[in-house]
């Protein structure tokens, strides 16, 4: 298949009915092409030392120990052969909001799909936890075709409702998911951003990577009506009739302090945040990104 932008193009992808085949568009248009996974941020663990035998890889003595101890030791390391991905998907209601052909869950469920597919071709095992103000379902990490499908399953079965409760299912989730590894975060963050800080740390402290990708609609970020508008909180009851164009600037302003926000907050936190508009092509801004996360890795491990 000819690799072209336009197979990933919002409008393009959500005439496309079956998630799965979106998927595929967004990895074989854009995303492929890369030379080792770009998730791989550890692959090898320490485990313990042991006294030197002759034989051993010098290379391995660890000289620090020799200093206190007058001994020689090796290091010696768990081999992990492959990253463990678990996707975090928003299914809370503030994630239909819809202005464009796809809603911010079909927009961020395609992206889910995507990065599933990317991982399980790298033979990469990956789960899946859809949630909304609670755990809906996990689905353990598998590197296989059926788990793939089993992901897509869930997320073309899942009908987004209730409020949002992120922090408390990262809170859990950190319980839930002993074996560390990497953790992808897909929701808009419109929830409790100090409990969801605290669900992150929690995370961190059991020894995962994390990576946030922050779906937004444009209206969200623009508000662009003219009209006299009737405002409805999709996640509650409240209404409210009001001109845009009077707080349109202060609307906007506060929306970018929110996003800037929260790209501090995970940069503070050594989180990669990434944010997708659902008017803009998703496979172009994942292939940009994890394009440079390979080649910020590549220098690192040259540097190391």
């Amino acid at each position: 298949m000819a690799k072209s932008p336009k197979y990933s193009d919002p409008e393009v992808l959500a005439r496309i009915a079956d998630l799965s085949l979106r998927a595929r568009r967004v990895v074989e248009g854009t995303i492929s092409g890369l030379h080792r996974s770009p998730f791989h941020g550890f692959n090898v663990e320490f485990a313990e030392y042991r006294e030197y035998s002759p034989g051993d890889d010098l290379r391995r003595l660890d000289w620090r120990v020799f200093g206190r101890t007058d001994r020689y030791y090796i290091k010696q390391y768990e081999e992990e052969s492959n990253l463990r991905a678990t996707v975090v998907m928003d299914s809370s209601a503030s994630m239909k909001y819809r202005s464009r052909a796809l809603s911010k869950f079909d927009y961020g469920a395609t992206v889910a799909a995507s990065l599933a597919t990317l991982l399980i071709e790298q033979q990469d095992p990956v789960g899946l936890a859809l949630f909304d103000s609670q755990p809906r379902k996990i689905l353990p990490p598998a590197a296989t075709q059926a788990q793939l499908a089993r992901i897509i399953c869930e997320l073309e079965g899942a009908q987004p409702d209730r409020e949002t409760e992120l922090g408390v299912v990262l809170t859990e989730m950190s319980e839930q998911v002993k074996r560390r590894g990497l953790i992808l975060i897909i929701s808009d963050l419109l929830t409790d951003l100090d409990a969801f800080y605290d669900g992150l740390s929690r995370l961190q402290y059991r020894g995962h990577e994390i990576i946030v990708l922050q779906i937004l609609d444009p209206d969200e970020l623009e508000m662009p009506f003219t009209d006299l508008v009737l405002f409805r909180d999709i996640e509650g009851a409240e209404e409210l009739f009001a001109e845009p164009w009077a707080f349109r600037k202060a609307y906007r302003a506060a929306m970018q302090e929110f996003v800037a926000g929260v790209c501090d907050g995970c940069g503070s936190r050594a989180i990669d945040h990434l944010l997708l508009r659902t008017d803009e092509d998703p496979g172009a801004a994942l292939s940009h990104y994890l394009h440079a996360r390979e080649r910020l890795q590549h220098v690192n491990r040259r540097e190391n």
